[in-house]
C-alpha cells in the first residue's frame, strides 16, 4: 500500500523502523537500570535469584509488586486536558 509518491512497502518499512527504535530504547534503558536488591524493599523477604536475573534492577518481591500493580494510580487532580471551564472550579 503506497500513498502519493512513496514506493510500495514504505509504510511497512516505517512501522518496522519505529518498532526497532523503541526496542533499542527499551534495551538501553534496561541496561542502565542498576543492581537488583536481594531482599524486597517493602517486606524484607528474599527476592528469588531467577526474578533478579530476569528483571535487572528489581526492588520488590512478587507479592509486593502484584499488590502495587493492583492499586489504582494516584491522581494529581490537575486537569491535563486543558479545558478552561473545568479549571475554573
Amino acid at each position: 500500500m503506497a500513498g502519493g509518491w512513496s514506493r510500495d512497502g514504505a509504510v511497512q518499512d516505517q512501522i518496522e523502523a519505529s518498532i526497532q527504535d523503541e526496542l533499542q530504547r527499551l534495551q538501553a534503558r534496561r541496561a542502565t537500570v542498576g543492581v537488583s536488591l536481594t531482599h524486597c524493599a517493602e517486606c524484607e523477604e528474599e527476592i528469588p535469584s531467577a526474578r533478579r536475573a530476569a528483571l535487572p534492577g528489581v526492588k520488590l518481591c512478587i507479592d509486593c509488586q502484584l499488590e502495587r500493580d493492583g492499586r489504582p494510580a494516584q491522581r494529581s487532580g490537575i486537569n491535563r486536558r486543558g479545558f478552561k471551564d473545568s479549571q475554573l472550579k
